[in-house]
């Protein structure tokens, strides 16, 4: 029987109702509430569990990603696999973030969470680690999400939905496997080159900023780039931003380049690619040295970045870095 070890962290899987109806966070009443609720659990694995933190996850930041990837590297061979019990709001962060600072895995890192705690009578706990757990069991040597019957890459899912039980997608990239009667894994999963990679240090000198109409430059030059090494734009479409009028935003794009910023364009559309030479706007961009983030999402882009940022010095590494697939997060 493969030995899996359940990592918790905390999220609405490990809240319990109290008398009030509302949920807490109570991480020792959840193992208890575990064992109670799924005792088939055993059949499936040797399971293992750990309470590596206990945090809501809009809390979660780059020193619960370093300290949970040191923790999966420093036990990665007395077990077949991991199941991540995380909080739905920042789990696609925390799984890219890992998809960068564990490379070349050759077994899964299977995320999951609820929507709603494992006591309430609907709640969809049950279902999500049933399936969390045997996926760890399969061939499957990703970071990956394991959400409603269905495994997304890591590093390709967002969350789309704050009260579906269908909580995530992968917009620019199918499923891993599909879950049902019988499970199908996909041909596309990723195949270990070379020994595990490991690098947990993340550098948070990013800033993100959404475009919108109507967008005030004069509030984004009053930003100290002192301490500010990337500057991610959310734009519009394909990467479109204003360039005409008082709203142009190439003034405050110029100084950006000009004060060592690296410039990264990405979108707020979820589907499809980037496309900076399709329009005045991207042009301009390119010509400034702007980045494309192509079809990564969001949460891909911020955590990729954010580990180049730990773990080169020189710019070019950098961005010779960012612009290649490293873990599967960009289609080339």
């Amino acid at each position: 029987m493969k030995k899996i070890l359940l990592i918790q962290t905390g999220g609405t899987i490990a809240m319990d109702i109290g008398d009030d109806n509302n949920p807490t966070l109570d991480t020792d009443r959840w193992t208890q509430l575990l064992y109670e609720a799924i005792p088939e659990l055993s059949k499936i694995a040797d399971i293992q569990s750990k309470q590596l933190f206990s945090e809501d996850s809009s809390d979660i930041n780059k020193k619960h990603w370093s300290k949970l990837a040191t923790f999966i590297h420093e036990h990665y061979r007395d077990y077949n696999g991991f199941v991540v019990l995380h909080g739905t709001d920042t789990m696609a962060y925390t799984a890219s973030a890992l998809s960068f600072a564990l490379q070349n895995l050759d077994k899964p890192i299977i995320f999951t969470g609820s929507q709603v705690p494992m006591r309430n009578i609907r709640s969809d706990a049950r279902r999500n680690l049933i399936n969390a757990i045997e996926m760890a069991t399969m061939p499957l040597p990703e970071v990956a999400i394991c959400f409603n019957d269905f495994v997304y890459r890591g590093n390709r899912a967002t969350k789309m939905s704050i009260g579906d039980f269908d909580a995530f997608s992968s917009p620019n990239y199918s499923p891993l496997a599909e879950i049902g009667l019988n499970i199908e894994i996909s041909d596309h999963i990723l195949s270990p080159a070379q020994k595990l990679q490991v690098s947990t240090e993340f550098n948070d000198q990013v800033f993100l900023q959404k475009i919108h109409p109507n967008l005030n430059p004069k509030y984004l030059q009053q930003i100290d780039f002192s301490n500010i090494r990337a500057l991610i734009i959310e734009a519009f479409g394909s990467g479109n931003f204003p360039i005409h009028g008082e709203q142009s935003l190439l003034p405050f794009f110029k100084r950006c380049v000009d004060e060592d910023t690296l410039l990264i364009i990405t979108s707020q559309a979820d589907y499809d690619a980037v496309e900076l030479n399709n329009y005045e706007s991207g042009r301009k961009a390119i010509e400034l040295g702007a980045l494309s983030a192509k079809d990564m999402t969001t949460e891909a882009t911020l955590t990729k970045i954010m580990y180049l940022l730990g773990k080169y010095d020189k710019t070019q590494n950098i961005i010779n870095a960012f612009n290649h697939n490293i873990a599967g997060e960009i289609t080339e």
